[in-house]
Formats: structure tokens, sequence, C-alpha cells
């Protein structure tokens, strides 16, 4: 039962940082074009990362849909990383790696999260239970 709250609060703060930074993208914060222009993606990759973002912070909100949220969301911070790794930098625009950082306890706090939803994940789900 313990685990279960854990897992709990693991989920909102994921979901929180996933919708706190939307106000950013959609609202054409120039950090955010900054970056989205740095790496090619500026207007449309800004904006429907956020649609994303925003659909996987639901998605880890609602029980039955967690591990897609989950998913969703490494594969949104993943690709993220990678751009900072490649493109963009650690540090954007004297931001002291906040971003990068960010990014990285996203997506491990959201690999935890799969970890522990994996019996819900169909087909593959009970296989993965042991």
């Amino acid at each position: 039962m313990k685990s279960d709250k854990i897992i709990f609060i693991l989920r909102i703060a994921v979901a929180v940082i996933l919708i706190q930074t939307l106000r950013f993208k959609f609202t054409a914060h120039p950090d955010s074009v900054y970056i989205f222009e740095t790496v090619g993606l500026e207007p449309y990759g800004r904006i429907g990362i956020g649609i994303l973002e925003l659909i996987a912070g639901i998605l880890l909100l609602i029980p039955k849909t967690v591990w897609i949220g989950s998913l969703l969301t490494l594969s949104l911070i993943g690709g993220a990383i990678l751009m900072h790794l490649t493109q963009l930098g650690i540090n954007v625009n004297n931001d002291g790696g906040l971003l990068f950082y960010t990014a990285v306890i996203t997506f491990l706090l959201s690999v935890v999260i799969l970890y522990y939803y994996r019996k819900d994940i169909p087909v593959i789900g009970q296989k993965l239970s042991f």
C-alpha cells in the first residue's frame, strides 16, 4: 500500500512537470521559441509536442492509462534529452542546465512509473510481471 501512494505522488509530479511547461509552449515564450527554432521544429513542433505533453499528463492521472502516459512521456522526454545532447547543449540560454536536468528527472520517474504499471500493458504486460 505504501508503494501505491509513492507511485501516485510520482504520477502527479510527472504530470505537473509536463503540464506546467505548456504555458511556455502555447504562449510562444521566447525561450521556447528559441529552443524549437534551434532544433528546426518551430512553430509546429512546439505546438504539437505541447499537445502531446498535455495528453501524456492527463493519461498519467487516469489509472487505466498510466502505462500509456508513461510510455508517451518517455518518448517525448527522451527526444528532449537527445536534442539537448546533440543540438542544444545542457545549458540553454544560461539556465544552468535546469531544463536538461528536469528532463532527466522526468524521464527517470517515468521509467519507475512504467515499471510499476508494466502488468497493465496489453499483450506483453503479463509476461513482464515477475
